[in-house]
């Protein structure tokens, strides 16, 4: 029994300051254990009635602060049981200070993460905007989000860019988004004409909606040309180009069967002949 007592209180020297003996580290051990346990039980019973997207998002939460708060209980247990931390902090100050300054970024992405996950300003299946790229958000984790461009391409965006840049969700407010298109005609075409066909191109094509009804402005008399602008609602923003160009080529279509001419830029140049 002896030699268990005294095997428990054998010490091991890290430093010249710092004391470590077997039973201290055996308590930890434990209190590390007992920890894990109730922390999968806290676990179990949060995420219980949690929908399943809301339910992968907590745990990515969880698997980072479960090693903050085990470091906070291994550091409080030595503190408990008479070891003196402070030689620990002091001899590990300088790495510390050089681990958190090549982790800094990490831990902005990090909790920009947290901030996606707890206001909700993006979900997966969101159509976002950011930095001119364009893609639908296929993961959100807690240091970066999976988008994917119309091209196919993954965009892996690190969360912290949510904060330092004007981020625009196309889908914030449903699937649907209202597109247009500009168009120009030559000067003495029939308006009511050009706005029938305009309407007609639009009516045509299966992607946009009937509801809100397609709308043609009258933007201005331009320099060389009369200025339309062709508004449609689709039901999927992502792919909007595609119907966008369906409609460009009925538009084409439906103008030279009418007769109505798409101008281009002309200018008049005079050659003054000079009397020498």
């Amino acid at each position: 029994m002896e030699g268990v007592v005294d095997f428990l209180n054998y010490e091991i020297d890290f430093s010249k300051d710092i004391h470590i003996t077997v039973k201290a580290i055996l308590i930890v051990i434990i209190t590390l254990i007992l920890a894990s346990v109730v922390l999968k039980f806290i676990k179990k019973i949060i995420t219980k009635n949690l929908p399943k997207e809301d339910k992968i998002k907590f745990r990515s939460l969880f698997s980072y602060s479960k090693w903050f708060i085990y470091v906070i209980i291994v550091l409080t247990t030595f503190h408990n049981i008479g070891v003196n931390i402070t030689g620990v902090f002091a001899a590990s100050a300088a790495l510390l200070v050089g681990i958190g300054l090549a982790l800094q970024t990490l831990f902005q992405d990090i909790i920009s993460g947290v901030f996606i996950i707890v206001d909700q300003s993006v979900h997966v299946g969101d159509i976002i905007e950011l930095e001119g790229k364009v893609g639908r958000v296929e993961e959100i984790k807690l240091r970066t989000t999976r988008a994917v461009t119309i091209d196919n391409k993954v965009l892996i965006i690190p969360n912290h860019l949510y904060l330092t840049n004007s981020l625009y969700n196309w889908t914030a407010n449903g699937k649907e988004t209202r597109e247009h298109i500009l168009v120009g005609v030559a000067y003495g075409s029939d308006t009511e004409l050009v706005k029938q066909l305009l309407l007609e191109a639009a009516a045509s094509h299966s992607a946009v909606l009937a509801e809100p009804k397609p709308l043609v402005l009258f933007v201005n008399f331009g320099d060389s040309s009369l200025d339309f602008k062709l508004i449609f609602t689709l039901n999927d923003s992502f792919l909007a180009s595609i119907p966008k160009s369906d409609i460009r080529f009925k538009i084409d279509t439906l103008f030279k069967e009418h007769n109505i001419s798409i101008p281009f830029p002309q200018r008049d140049v005079h050659v003054i002949k000079s009397e020498n």
